[in-house]
Formats: C-alpha cells, structure tokens, sequence
C-alpha cells in the first residue's frame, strides 16, 4: 500500500515530462459500441469501452476484438476505457472467475447498504483480488488484441461509504489498528477518508505499472491515462479521490478532465443564491485539472458533453454545452479534446423536444449541425501565448484533502455547496478576473508559484497533508509573494490526529505551523497584515463561506486583496468587468457574465463567422448579453486569404488538393447529419460541384468575405467537392 505524504510527492521536481511527443491523437471519444454509420464522428481516436462494454448499455453486446476491429477499419486509433471503481465485473463478483463471491467488496454506507453504479454493479473497495483480477481478465485482454493505451477512469470511493468487512479490513493493515465509524467524529472522517484516497491511488499504480511491464513483453510502449473529475466536483458531490496524488506515480501518462454541463450544473452559492451557474463552474473545474498536471508536463485532454448523464430537453443542452465548450477553451495551454462521450446516446437516444413537452425526439438536425462545427474546430484549435483577458495573478490554494471534510457534518460545522472554496472564487471570477488555482501537492515543483501574485488559502475546508509544504509557502512569501490566509480555523478538523499535533509537534491548528514559519511564534494568529522577507501576508479572521452564503458579503475580502493587488503585485491596478475574451488563432472566445459589476452587454465587431449558430452566418456586429458565451472564426485572423480553405464545417475535412483555380476536398460525419461549411476562396465560384453535382448558389457567395456558405448532407463515407473559380 502506498501511504502518500509530500516526500512522494517531491518526486513530481524531478518526473521525466512525459508529453508524447509526435502523439498523433488530438482528438478522442469513448464508446461501448461497434462502428456504426450513425455515430462516426471523425475523432482521430476512439476509446473503446470495457471488454464487456458499459455497464448502463442494455444492448446486445458485440465481442471487445469485433469492436476494436471495426473502428480500426474505418482509420480510428483505437485505444480502451473502463472504470477502476466499477464496470462489467459480474464475473467476479458471482464467483465466476475464482469460485467465490465478492459482492462483498462493494462500497458500503453506515446503514449496511451497498452504493451501486448499476445492476450487479457495485462501487468497489479496490481489494488486491479485485486488481489481481482486473489486471488478468481485462488489461492483459486488451493489450492482446494490440490496444498500447488504456485509460482507467473514474477512481472514486463515495464519502458516504466505509463500513463493509473489506474496508475494515483494508483500513487494519493501512492504519495498523482496528476500524473506526467516521460518523463518530471528525478525527474517524479524516482518517477514513484519507485511506479511500489512499486505497485508488494504490489500484491505479498496480494496474498501471502491470500494464506497461507486461506491453514490454508484447514489444509495446503502452500509455496509461486517469479520466477524472475535477477536485472541485468530487469534493462538492462527496466523493474521494487520489486527484493530484497521482502526479507521483511515474506509470500515469496522462489524464482526461471529465468536466461537462452534469458536473457544472451542481449549484453554488453567489451573494446570498444558491444555483446553477454553469459557466464559471466549469472555468474552475478546467482550471484545476490543467493546475493539478501542468507541472508534470504530461498530457491532458480536456471533456465536454453536447448532452448529459440526466433527461432533459434539447435546448437546456445546447445552452450549457455552448458555457462548458467556451469555458474548456478559455485555457489556452490546452488543445487536446475528448470531444464527447457516448455519440451511440448522442446521435441515437431519445430526449424531450422542449422543458415543457414530455414528447421525446432524437437530436435536432440544427443542434447535431452546431455540435459538428464545434467538435471539428478542436481538431485546428491550437496552443497559445495569447492570455484570457482580465487582472491576471490571482490563485486559489487547493488540496486533495478539501474532499476528506465534506461527509459527515460534526459539532454543527457546514460546508454548504463547498462555500468555503468558492467564496474565495467566484467574488473575482463574477467580475471578470480569471482566477487560477494552484495545489498544494505541486509546491515541491520550480516555479509551481510563479505566474501567482496574491494566493488566497484557508484551512477550513482542507489541511495540509505534510509540513513540507509550509516551506514553501513562506520561501514564496519571503521572496516577494502576497498571501491571505482567511479562515476562523475553528472547523472540527482542525484538532485531528495529523503531523501538526503529533510525534513531537503540539501545534492546535496547521496555520500554526505556517504562520511560525514566516516569525508569528505566538499560536493562533490575530487578523491583520504581516511583513516577511520582501513579501506580505494577511490573517483574515473569516470562513471563506461568509462571503458568498450572505449576500453583499464579499467586499472586505475584494477590498483586501485589491489594496495589496495594487500596491505590491507589480501588476498594475486590478480591474474589475463583466466579460472574458480570448484569441486563438483564427477563434475568438467571448464569454459575458451576470450577477456582475454591469449588466451591460459586450460588442463584438468584425468579419467573423459565428459558429455557435448552425446557419455559419458572416457576423460584423453582435452585443453579447450576460450569461451568454460566443465562438467564433475570425475571418481578420487568417493569415493567407489567397489560400482555399474551409474555415467551419460540420464534417471533418479529409484530401484538400488546391491547384492553380481549382479547390477539392472530401468530407466525412455521422449520417443522418447536415454538413454545413463556409469557404474561404480567392475568388467567386465559376463551378461547384458536390459528388458530381453542380450545386453553386449565387446566394451563397458572401462577396465582402470571399467566403461560400455550402449545405448538404453528410456521409461517413465521404462527400466530394470541387470548387473553380
């Protein structure tokens, strides 16, 4: 078993960047299904689900080396998915596969109940039977059939669970003494909690490090990738997970960063409301997976959904699709994609036409048309110097253990929707500051603070998990660094059995430790400002939560962090607004927010192509209003506009052969699609021929742009055309 502790995570300074580096998969989906016409999206790779396929697909099952073949014959890398915590695994646990039962292993919660993922489908405590088994019947199943990446997704342990025999059991040879009720009190949480983390980040380097020595002996390198959510989500649904613990595992090559509107949708509180703010939740949940993993330089594909887990209609989708799409580009060191998961329940599954109608159709030929244009522009979006727009240098301290103080409630202390967290968040985010947050796992790693100029932290909702870290803290601090530290530190945890009050130290609370560290040698530290080095710090005597659960709360803790933004950040005065934006390449990104310091809208102006809307009309002035979020081509950007070129389309583009006046191309997407695209062309169209039929529309040439709006259906076979001009 594998006990984390900083020292482990020290090792992150001296990880081989892993970033592979001629990787040809930019994009990537998964599916549990064969190939099929209808949902062959084009992706440059598919993640083929499960050996026995997903456990929520009720179909009829096709063979794992029958599906891998037949998206290999249609020109997909093909890769495989499954999850660590749960999948197909009836044989094992009906005692198929080694004679004995082990439904007793599934996560169990304090009333004896087991929490199940889907019929005969337990979520599971990580037992060395269970990996002996994963590692035997799937892993080595799948690299057979010559699979060289495997993603285990999804290490989860919920917060609720962590009575079963086998738990007990783990936590006797972890712990080293009997099992204890974590709802008996918090020093029980902590401590269970802190074992599930340990028990995932354990499966994952058993599974993994198997994986890559037995590919040897096939002659294969093989990849091995953890899709998860966000640190923020699992804490906020009560669910524990290794997270960036897993950047000390030298056998993780990658990661997916499971974020879409399921996730984004949970609510928040802002100013006194709790609700759904869809957008700036999934800005911090893509800011914290590219946080967790920047300092590995490993690779991380970005998620986002054009549906969701949950029934709803057509139109609640495509909004918070287009707020999690926007948001997910808003970071621009990242450009590879999962573009969606599922395309057999996105193209084929059945779902309300309107929120009013009980009706139920399959996806709208407008919003399949939208959701192609923007799935194709990943495969051209790029990596840019370019920065989102806004006061920069502002982050926010998380930890793993943020997910090990969430369930049980003791002594009264809550954490309602993870206020705590976005109380120092969302008062910056809402006017437009782009805040960024920084893991205290990545400390140990050289510049992990470097683009930081004010880190606002607390311990109310988190500890540290060793003492290292504070070092680093206060050398940061000392060097010219600004922190504020705001928290009462009279939460419940605060007295648990951890390092600060153990083996020689008799600190009460942690910030004790830190605070000693920068010369307060007195105990608990009174609210004011501090001198250390060339830096500064503050002790705000205030539960980040009091500033978003009460409404028009947040103005001493913006007023603070202003006055030492402005005075010693060396970054100019911060600026308060409602809108972010951001270039990238030919794309330009506008996101408008509500609940803000204006209400008004943001003007755009332009030669751009608005491909947030399925008709790829040619925009020269649009206001964007608040809580709306755009894309779009800017036609300006483009560099040689004597080039033919398809600038937006809902296929993916294959074979562009450009001679003399003459432009071809061939188009793939799912059937029962509409293609749409607009060209860019030196000059208007003598000829334009779809598979051998002259289809050029005067109407459709767009004289100013030099751009041709063209229409037809998709084929994953390919449509051809011919342009002259």
């Amino acid at each position: 078993m594998i006990k984390t502790n900083i020292l482990a995570l020290l090792l992150l300074a001296a990880l081989t960047a892993t970033a592979q580096k001629g990787d040809p998969v930019k994009t990537t989906f998964q599916s549990s299904r064969e190939w099929r016409p209808t949902i062959d999206n084009r992706a440059d790779a598919v993640m083929i689900y499960g050996t026995g396929g997903n456990p929520s697909d009720k179909s009829r099952k096709i063979p794992f080396e029958e599906r891998v073949k037949s998206w290999r014959d249609r020109g997909y890398i093909t890769h495989f998915m499954t999850g660590i915590a749960w999948g197909e695994y009836q044989d094992y646990f009906t005692g198929k596969w080694d004679g004995k039962m082990h439904l007793d292993e599934g996560q169990v919660d304090v009333k004896g109940d087991t929490i199940w993922h889907g019929h005969m489908v337990p979520y599971i405590v990580p037992t060395e039977n269970y990996l002996k088994y994963i590692k035997e019947m799937h892993v080595k199943r799948v690299i057979d059939a010559g699979i060289d990446a495997i993603f285990m997704e999804e290490p989860e342990f919920w917060a609720r669970a962590g009575y079963s025999e086998s738990f007990k059991k783990e936590w006797k040879k972890y712990y080293g003494f009997d099992w204890r009720p974590q709802h008996e009190s918090p020093e029980n949480t902590y401590l269970s909690n802190k074992l599930k983390y340990a028990l995932y980040l354990n499966a994952l380097n058993e599974v993994f490090t198997y994986a890559k020595s037995y590919g040897k002996t096939k002659g294969m390198d093989v990849k091995c990738y953890v899709p998860t959510h966000s640190l923020i989500n699992y804490s906020q649904w009560m669910i524990v997970s290794p997270e960036a613990s897993l950047a000390s595992l030298p056998c993780v090559d990658g990661y997916i960063a499971q974020v879409w509107t399921g996730t984004s949708r949970e609510p928040n509180y802002f100013n006194g409301v709790a609700k759904e703010r869809v957008f700036e939740t999934a800005f911090l949940e893509y800011g914290a997976m590219e946080s967790m993993t920047a300092p590995t330089g490993r690779k991380m594909f970005f998620l986002t959904d054009p549906i969701e887990d949950w029934p709803r209609d057509w139109a609640d989708y495509k909004k918070n699709y287009q707020a999690t799409f926007t948001a997910q580009l808003l970071y621009p060191n990242i450009a590879d994609y999962e573009v969606m998961p599922w395309p057999e329940r996105i193209y084929e599954g059945l779902y309300k036409k309107s929120a009013k109608s009980d009706q139920k159709e399959k996806i709208p030929r407008h919003y399949s048309t939208q959701m192609q244009v923007m799935i194709n522009s990943l495969n051209s979006m790029s990596k840019t110097t370019s920065k989102v727009s806004g006061s920069t240098g502002i982050s926010i301290l998380l930890a793993n253990s943020l997910m090990f103080q969430r369930f049980p409630t003791h002594a009264g202390y809550d954490d309602p929707q993870l206020a705590n967290f976005y109380g120092l968040a969302l008062p910056f985010l809402k006017r437009g500051v782009p805040v960024k947050t920084v893991h205290l796992e990545n400390l140990a790693v050289k510049n992990a603070l470097a683009e930081t100029k004010v880190l606002l932290m607390s311990y109310s909702n988190m500890k540290p998990l060793a003492p290292e870290a504070h070092q680093y803290l206060a050398d940061w601090v000392k060097n010219g660094g600004v922190l504020i530290y705001c928290a009462t530190d009279l939460d419940p945890f605060q007295s648990v059995q951890e390092w600060w009050n153990t083996n020689g130290n008799q600190y009460q609370r942690p910030s004790d430790h830190l605070f000693e560290k920068m010369g307060l040698r007195d105990g608990m530290a009174k609210e004011g400002q501090y001198s250390y080095g060339k830096g500064t710090f503050y002790v705000l005597r205030s539960d980040p939560k009091e500033f978003v659960v009460k409404p028009n709360n947040s103005h001493k803790l913006l007023d603070l962090t202003k006055s030492l933004y402005d005075a010693r950040s060396k970054s100019g005065k911060l600026q308060f607004k409602n809108y972010f934006t951001l270039t990238r390449g030919i794309y330009d990104l506008i996101a408008v927010l509500d609940e803000s310091v204006s209400n008004q809208p943001y003007q755009v102006k332009g030669n751009l192509i608005d491909l947030f809307d399925p008709t790829l009309p040619i925009v020269t002035s649009k206001n964007i209003q608040p809580n709306e979020q755009c894309l779009f081509v800017n036609i300006d950007h483009v560099v040689n506009k004597q080039k033919p070129q398809v600038l937006a389309s809902a296929s993916r583009i294959y074979d562009e052969k450009s001679t003399g006046h003459q432009y071809s191309f061939t188009a793939k997407s799912p059937i029962n699609t509409t293609n749409i695209s607009r060209i860019l062309l030196p000059g208007k169209p003598k000829s334009l021929v779809v598979d051998k039929k002259e289809v050029f529309a005067e109407a459709n040439w767009d004289t100013k742009t030099k751009t041709y709006l063209l229409e037809f259906e998709n084929s994953p076979e390919g449509v051809y055309v011919d342009i002259k001009w």
